[in-house]
């Protein structure tokens, strides 16, 4: 299949929105609408693919210091040429030769990445085994089913090298997996010397959404596949975007997108420990963000901040790794939230604000395109952009084992979801599905 017949992204104007019978509450719970969730849900995974497709041009163009990748860009660089990653031998993105968005063809298909396949295959493990907590015998052949090894993949990257699309972390839980063990111990530090690199957060924000209003079942849900690749300040960083996509379903009606982002990053905030590194990164982007600092200034703050003196415990630096850990949780937490709130709410301005900001783009750009493709729903996403999407994704593109040779699409994605939930609701909430009204009935 030719890339430009898998991808497609487009720009996103703002969008202030309310959800016309969507959400009510009454003296005992959120009540929800079913058909509503249903299409916010196709928005979260339309608005996914967007940011993924789109930060992938600029996936570690920058990570600061010294060379050719140290001069973080600006604003004033959209729309302009796409610089060599840290890997490809001195090449430019191939999906691209400007940093733009990335779009394809109605026609087309969506294409899998890291950061919508596992969370693909945790939906579909949750549905077909017909649980609401996944057991780690469940997630470990989960894994050796859906996702391919470094010995039997039939991809290669651009050196001709074997390609199974698993890095760092998720790569040595797998590797893990082969040798028996199954989660948590793949995610245990004594095992796994990479469970403070960013793989927990872009493999399962999902969790939330199967959770509406409620992140205290979220966080039990996502429980165990955290753990499967984090621990300690990664687990943490993983934990706050589960709980703002929990939360996402109780978002005032009549707020705007900009009060949404910021309502929902203070409430997942609120649940950090006060003296983590998370948290103190959290307080010192959303300061410099309130007092009217560029974003881009704030980001360069980042850098001396946590790569440079390596304040508030963060001790990446220290540990000499390659590309001086910038496939680490931390560093890409914090840029996260540049783009978060300097984003507003604007899935169009926080995508591009995410692909600017430096170090593994692709994955705050995913993580918020898919929270604002949920809170605005597909309808809304394309209307804004004045033209429709490819409904369909292609899974098999990086993953294995899957119905239909891998095809599927939005609307039956988002109605496994919807059965998921069901259950959640009924067994995990003691809440109830009202089926005349098409609602559910959550208890706080």
């Amino acid at each position: 299949m030719q890339l430009s017949k898998i991808i497609c992204c487009a720009s996103l104007v703002v969008f202030l929105a309310v959800w016309p019978s969507a959400q009510a509450q009454n003296e005992t719970g959120l009540v929800l609408s079913r058909a509503a969730y249903a299409e916010k849900l196709q928005g979260f995974w339309l608005g996914q693919c967007i940011g993924n497709w789109t930060g992938l041009v600029t996936e570690m163009d920058k990570i600061g210091g010294e060379g050719p990748h140290g001069e973080f860009y600006t604003r004033e660089d959209w729309g302009g040429p796409d610089q060599p990653a840290v890997w490809g031998g001195g090449q430019s993105s191939s999906l691209s030769a400007t940093i733009d968005f990335v779009f394809c063809d109605p026609d087309s298909i969506w294409g899998a990445d890291d950061d919508t396949d596992i969370e693909y295959m945790y939906q579909h493990l949750l549905w077909s085994e017909e649980t609401t907590f996944l057991t780690g015998a469940q997630i470990r052949a989960g894994w050796l089913r859906h996702i391919w090894s470094d010995a039997d993949t039939p991809y290669t990257n651009a050196n001709g090298e074997p390609e199974n699309y698993l890095w760092v972390s998720n790569q040595r839980a797998r590797d893990l997996m082969e040798e028996g063990f199954e989660p948590p111990a793949t995610g245990d530090p004594d095992l796994n010397s990479h469970s403070d690199m960013i793989d927990a957060q872009l493999t399962t924000e999902i969790f939330g959404l199967f959770a509406p209003g409620r992140p205290d079942v979220a966080l039990r849900m996502a429980h165990l596949p955290i753990r499967t690749t984090a621990r300690r300040d990664a687990q943490l960083a993983a934990e706050f975007y589960v709980v703002m996509h929990s939360l996402a379903a109780a978002v005032d009606p009549k707020g705007s997108p900009r009060e949404w982002v910021l309502w929902l990053a203070g409430e997942a905030r609120a649940r950090l420990p006060e003296q983590s590194t998370p948290a103190a990164m959290y307080d010192f982007v959303r300061e410099r963000y309130e007092a009217g600092v560029a974003w881009e200034q704030v980001r360069d703050e980042l850098y001396e901040r946590y790569q440079v003196r390596q304040e508030d415990g963060y001790d990446i630096t220290s540990r000499g790794l390659w590309c001086n850990g910038c496939f680490a949780s931390g560093i890409n937490f914090a840029a996260s939230l540049v783009s978060l709130f300097y984003g507003e709410g604007d899935i169009r301005e926080t995508i591009k604000i995410a692909a600017l900001a430096g170090w593994d783009a692709d994955n705050p750009a995913a993580t918020w395109g898919g929270l604002l493709g949920f809170l605005h729903g597909r309808e809304r996403v394309e209307a804004a952009f004045g033209r429709s999407f490819p409904e369909r994704f292609d899974i098999h593109r990086t993953r294995r084992g899957f119905p239909n040779d891998g095809i599927d699409d939005f609307p039956a994605m988002a109605r496994r979801g919807i059965e998921i939930i069901d259950r959640v609701v009924e067994e995990a909430m003691g809440g109830s599905i009202d089926l005349e009204r098409d609602s559910w009935v959550i208890p706080y």
